[in-house]
Order: structure tokens, then C-alpha cells, then sequence
């Protein structure tokens, strides 16, 4: 009985014999079956980094060509910075814009011009500092946001 139990435990382990067996098999059949494999593994990896490009970019809320322009932690707050930009420059140039909404907006793109600058400086930060840093301009953003919409009627 203890005989039986050893033959199977020695099955499951990797033994020398096995591993240079192993190895054997590996360099020749691996020759062959390389070329037939390796385009399909190129297409799957690139499929993909772009199932990932599109998350990435569906999570930031930015278009995939603009991913490259967000990067690092603060990424999306760039890209919230980026939106908000865009919609001041929608505001101003807005049949129903008043003067108080221009003036509005073009104090805001200075706000928003010293938010982004923070980000990137709390990029160098040691973590705890740039987390607090990042909720404050998020804590701001938010406020931005809200005022924007509302000049907006939405």
C-alpha cells in the first residue's frame, strides 16, 4: 500500500528525467509549431491592448486618440479639466451668452490653468500628499462643474 501511494506521489512531482524530456520535446517541436502560432498570438495581443485602450479611454471619459495626452495618477483630472475647458470655449462662443457668463468663463479657465498645474506638481509628491492634493482639485472641479452646468440651463 505505501508502495502505491509513493508511485503516485512521484508521478505529480518534476523529476530531472522529466524536465530533460521536456526540454526535448520543446526544441523539436517547437521550431514547427512557432511559425503557425505566433500571428495568432501577435493579433490576440493586440486585440487586446485596444479592448484596454477603450476602457482606458471609456474610464477617463476622453476619446482613444486622446489617451495619450492623460497619463500618470492625475490622468483623470486632466481629462476633467480638458471637459470643462471645452465647455467654457462652448459658453463663450453661445448665441445666449451674456457678459457675466463670458466674464465667468475666462476667470474659470484661470482657475482651471493653476488646478492642472497642481496636478502635475502632485505628481512628485509622496503618495499621501498628492491623494489629498488630488481630492482638493477634485473637491473644486465639482464646484466648477455644477456652476458651468448651470450657466449652461442644465
Amino acid at each position: 500500500m505505501a508502495r502505491k501511494a509513493k508511485a503516485v506521489e512521484a508521478e505529480g512531482r518534476i523529476t530531472p528525467k522529466k524536465a530533460k524530456n521536456a526540454v526535448a520535446v520543446a526544441k523539436v517541436l517547437g521550431p514547427a509549431v512557432l511559425p503557425v502560432i505566433a500571428p495568432y498570438a501577435v493579433r490576440a495581443a493586440g486585440a487586446a491592448r485596444e479592448l484596454y485602450d477603450r476602457y482606458q479611454a471609456k474610464k477617463l471619459g476622453v476619446a482613444v486618440d486622446q489617451l495619450g495626452e492623460f497619463s500618470g495618477r492625475g490622468a483623470a483630472l486632466h481629462a476633467r479639466i480638458a471637459g470643462l475647458t471645452q465647455g467654457l470655449a462652448e459658453l463663450k462662443k453661445s448665441a445666449k451668452a451674456t457678459d457675466a457668463d463670458v466674464s465667468f468663463a475666462k476667470d474659470t479657465q484661470g482657475t482651471l490653468e493653476q488646478l492642472s498645474a497642481t496636478v502635475r506638481a502632485s505628481e512628485r509628491m509622496p503618495a499621501a500628499r498628492r491623494k489629498a492634493a488630488h481630492r482638493a482639485v477634485a473637491g473644486e472641479l465639482d464646484q466648477l462643474e455644477g456652476k458651468l452646468l448651470h450657466r449652461l440651463g442644465i
